[in-house]
């Protein structure tokens, strides 16, 4: 019998807009209230990259990434 401890990740978000030319470009910072440690985004891109791989080993590894998003739905 195993005893699997559900996984748990939490960070504070911040979210802010700087002028780049014609269109505006959203940045994004993640801190761990655990540790302290933050991690900066370039863009929502990256910052979604980064929270899917953090997930991943709690997703079915043989779904998709569009029958995960259905899991969600």
């Amino acid at each position: 019998m195993t005893t699997d401890q559900p996984r748990y990740l939490a960070y504070m978000l911040r979210l802010w807009q700087v002028s780049s030319g014609e269109e505006p470009i959203w940045r994004a910072s993640l801190e761990s209230p655990h540790t302290g440690e933050r991690q900066g985004f370039a863009g929502l891109q990256a910052l979604f990259a980064f929270l899917e791989e953090q997930t991943r080993s709690t997703d079915d590894p043989s779904a998709t990434s569009d029958e995960r998003k259905e899991k969600i739905s």
